[in-house]
């Protein structure tokens, strides 16, 4: 490392860190003017506001927009040394262009695992307390009537409700059903069923029983009988699970169990573990693009820079955005949707890389 690589690797994390300050200044300002009603007619304590809601915006926006402010940050501060003929007198004095990007490099790749760190085990933790807050003191009980939902309790046995709400955790037209290869052994049906959240039991009222031994069928009738089940409210939510509250490791575990019950949800799932991996490269990607763009002059100046800069970057999101509405409501597989984006622009970085060495 020299000299010259420090420089360029401050003025590249001094311009991130300033310019994501900026813009969570600008965001806490907003959502003060927005949410100071709910505050002060549920008297939230000052101390919460600040420690368990508005810091829990720091990690959050830094990870949301450090693709796009690297990407920023690279173009404007590469520009202005551009234009102050910085990088020429570098390249004059024996170093080449690739040797260039190397603090470019480490910086964004600082932030990349900056930004892994924060989306798969800081940013879990934090939605955890700005969640109980907002529960608290800003949003009311969320109400939920779910419809026709088919749940896999696992291998061989199938669940299903007509209907489901979330504020009562109870379902409505409950069907239990197990399978020995294709036969039906064994069948509950019930008026209701409610889950207590102290045992971790669902309660089946009104029910009645089917169970097929050696071919005869034993039938039953009752008033209610409790029972375990490998299924939880949100299962029969048509809401897609929290994944923001779940770290790296708590995601995991979920996608296996959601597959385990077969899941409608599942690709939602997915995308988001894909995400909080190709999100951070895209930052290495981005920087290469920005320091290829920005290292020559240009007319028009930084401005044109910036102005270019800023597309490619909103591309990049609305392809991601798009590509991802592919794999969760069509047949693209959610990985590949997921790093669709990420390819498309390393070419794209590929080869503003090539002209701006030559």
């Amino acid at each position: 490392m020299k000299k010259i690589d420090w420089y360029i690797i401050k003025k590249f994390l001094g311009t991130f860190f300033f310019t994501i300050a900026l813009i969570i200044i600008i965001v806490i300002i907003f959502d003060v003017s927005e949410k100071i009603d709910d505050f002060i007619t549920n008297e939230a304590p000052f101390s919460e506001i600040v420690f368990h809601y508005y810091l829990t915006f720091i990690p959050f926006f830094t990870n949301m927009f450090s693709p796009l402010i690297t990407f920023i940050a690279v173009v404007f501060f590469t520009s202005k040394m551009a234009y102050n003929t910085e990088i020429v007198a570098i390249l004059s004095s024996g170093v080449s262009f690739k040797r260039l990007l190397l603090p470019y490099i480490i910086a964004a790749s600082f932030i990349a695992m900056m930004s892994f760190y924060l989306a798969n085990f800081l940013i879990p933790n934090t939605n955890k307390i700005k969640m109980a807050f907002e529960d608290k003191y800003i949003y009311q009980t969320y109400y939920n009537t779910s419809r026709d939902i088919h749940v896999q309790n696992k291998t061989g046995e199938y669940l299903f409700v007509e209907s489901f709400n979330d504020q009562t955790l109870t379902g409505y037209g409950f069907t239990w059903e197990k399978f020995d290869g294709q036969n039906l052994i064994y069948k509950v049906h019930a008026r209701n069923i409610t889950y207590d959240t102290a045992t971790f039991k669902w309660t089946i009222h009104h029910y009645t029983s089917r169970e097929i031994i050696d071919g005869k069928h034993y039938f039953k009738k009752g008033v209610e009988f409790d029972t375990t089940l490998n299924v939880v409210p949100r299962d029969y939510s048509d809401r897609v699970a929290r994944m923001d509250i779940m770290d790296y490791f708590d995601l995991n575990d979920f996608i296996e169990n959601e597959k385990i019950k077969g899941s409608e949800k599942i690709k939602f799932y997915l995308v988001e573990k894909y995400r909080r991996v190709s999100f951070p490269i895209a930052t290495i990607i981005l920087t290469l693009i920005g320091a290829a763009l920005s290292s020559r002059k240009m007319r028009g100046g930084i401005g044109l820079h910036l102005a270019i800069g800023i597309t490619l970057s909103f591309s990049y999101i609305i392809f991601m955005q798009v590509s991802t509405v592919f794999a969760t409501f069509g047949t693209l597989s959610p990985f590949v949707a997921v790093w669709i984006p990420n390819i498309i622009f390393s070419f794209i970085a590929l080869y503003l890389l090539k002209l701006a060495h030559k």
